[in-house]
């Protein structure tokens, strides 16, 4: 048998291709499915099987178009229901693959339908679970993403600690864990940077899986210091369950070039938002007005699904030269499938075409340091509440970037502020939504946090975050 991780770092999520004898399944597909189809191809193998672990919360899934594609059996947990043809597993159901058998474990308490899947070898012994958001390395699911419930967090976590309990912590200390995310996803607290793990490791050194754990015990630990969901959470969920457009349809419609007259009456007449995708160096250098700047080399999709509220927004794209099809794909991936297009020789064209163009202050650690120490200023930290706690400037501001949008009326606009985060990145992306608000006394401080601890500006003691 073969297994293959695809891991996508920008949602630090894990997709899986397994196959025996010429048959696959696929595990948590991501959107844009011809990968999958293609690896399969490569192999003489037909996709046999969509495994999806629940009704993810934090990208869209892959599955209804490669379903359509390939006439493979979309399969999930117990309890699921969706409006397009799936198989509803059982608990404890045994699916073919070649020689190689899955086994569904309803694992409830991330979601209601959450499922691990157990591959059992060609000679009938365990090998591997495929876990979802039910265990990861270091951690476990978030029990708050339940679509429509009733149900209590608390409630959710009670079943999580049941099913680890009674469905993943009897099986043997060498079954492979592969998870459905790493380090960076927000579906739980702390996950290990690690993306392939063994159980028995688990069982040693993941908190959630402590032998003397009390139920009670583990209810609180786990909801303990659990920050909201991003907002785009939920509504990934639902197209998730509900279906979608086809991703063809969505690349068709975004990937177009418009000549700055056109990508101008877009903004204008179409309320589009204006979306710099490129480098947070070329956005501070000269940018459109009132655009935002998120950019395709950090954080990318999880940030527009945070601070762009409206998933239908229109949106139209500056974007590095050969990056627009990248772009759409990266929106797509958490549902923002409103693309309308791509502003056609970049900045360079809508500056030839006579256009506005603005800037972004910026200084360095160093001259924030000496401005610092001759006058009072201004500084906004837009880290994470995490990262402020652990060590941040004495005296200054807080607003994590995450509830900008919430509280922007924190920041007063009479005021010049030196705006940083831990390394630049989303100092801008906080800078560029604040300037479209009307915020115009804003300066970047490159090299954000791990820069300013090279000056001599004070700073509180460093907190271990692991201990907040």
């Amino acid at each position: 048998m073969k297994i293959e991780q695809l891991y996508t770092g920008c949602l630090a999520q894990g997709a899986y291709y397994i196959e025996s004898e010429g048959e696959v399944a696929i595990i948590d597909p991501l959107r844009e499915i011809q990968q999958y189809i293609d690896k399969a191809k490569d192999s003489n193998a037909k996709i046999k099987y969509i495994l999806e672990t629940h009704f993810h919360a934090d990208f869209v899934s892959g599955h209804v178009d490669l379903a359509k594609e390939t006439g493979a059996t979309i399969v999930f947990g117990p309890g699921a229901t969706t409006e397009y043809d799936i198989h509803t597993a059982k608990d404890g159901e045994e699916l073919k693959l070649g020689n190689v058998t899955i086994k569904v474990l309803h694992t409830p308490g991330h979601t209601l339908e959450s499922a691990t899947y157990l591959l059992i070898d060609e000679d009938g012994k365990d090998h591997a679970i495929f876990s979802g958001d039910t265990l990861f390395l270091g951690d476990v699911g978030r029990p708050d993403l339940a679509i429509k419930s009733d149900l209590t967090k608390e409630d959710l976590a009670a079943m999580l600690f049941d099913s680890l309990r009674n469905k993943i912590m009897p099986l043997a200390d060498d079954v492979i864990v592969y998870p459905a995310h790493g380090a960076g996803s927000a579906c739980g607290k702390n996950l290990s940077k690690e993306t392939v793990g063994v159980l028995g490791e688990q069982k040693k050194t993941n908190y959630a899986l402590r032998e003397d754990m009390t139920k009670a015990e583990f209810v609180k630990e786990v909801l303990d210091g659990i920050a909201p969901p991003p907002q785009y959470f939920a509504k990934n969920a639902m197209m998730n369950k509900m279906g979608y457009d086809a991703f063809d349809t969505v690349l068709k419609t975004g990937n177009v070039a418009l000549n700055p007259e056109a990508f101008e009456a877009m903004a204008n007449h179409e309320s589009a938002l204006v979306l710099d995708v490129r480098t947070q160096a070329d956005f501070i250098k000269g940018h459109i007005p009132n655009s935002i700047f998120i950019g395709l080399n950090g954080g990318f999709a999880p940030w527009v699904g945070a601070l762009i509220k409206d998933i239908k927004q229109p949106i139209v794209l500056v974007v590095p030269e050969g990056k627009s099809e990248e772009a759409v794909t990266r929106l797509s991936r958490v549902g923002y499938d409103n693309t309308l297009g791509y502003l056609e020789g970049g900045l360079e064209a809508w500056k030839k075409a006579g256009k506005d163009v603005e800037t972004l202050d910026s200084i360095s650690a160093e001259e924030l340091a000496k401005r610092a120490n001759e006058n009072s200023v201004n500084i906004l930290d837009v880290r994470k509440d995490g990262e402020y706690l652990s060590s941040h400037i004495v005296d200054a501001q807080h607003l994590s970037l995450d509830y900008i949008n919430e509280k922007m009326s924190e920041v007063s606009k009479d005021k010049t502020y030196y705006v940083h985060c831990a390394g630049g990145y989303r100092s801008v992306i906080a800078a560029s939504i604040l300037k479209a608000r009307g915020y115009d006394k804003l300066i970047d401080v490159a090299g954000g946090f791990g820069a300013i601890q090279n000056t001599d500006l004070k700073t509180t003691d460093f907190v271990c975050p692991t201990t907040l």
